[in-house]
């Protein structure tokens, strides 16, 4: 119950999407979010570090998947 949670309280936040592409982005940022909790990432952190990889040239994008980063805690 817990894991879903988040997603029947953001019901009412989908009803403002108003095409198909607003829909799908917001299904790819859930999706990177909860994958993120799931390999023991904070997701913020997380989302700061791709965009700063990612901004770098010949940035490699398998080093980004989430079970491959590895965020040292503050």
């Amino acid at each position: 119950e817990r894991a879903v949670k988040p997603f029947v309280i953001g019901r009412k936040n989908w009803l403002f999407n108003h095409n198909h592409r607003g829909a799908e982005a917001s299904a790819m940022l859930y999706s990177i979010i909860e994958t993120a909790r799931a390999n023991g990432l904070i997701p913020f952190d997380y989302i700061a570090h791709c965009l700063e990889q990612l901004s770098s040239p010949n940035c490699d994008l398998n080093s980004l998947l989430p079970w491959h980063v590895k965020l040292s805690k503050a």
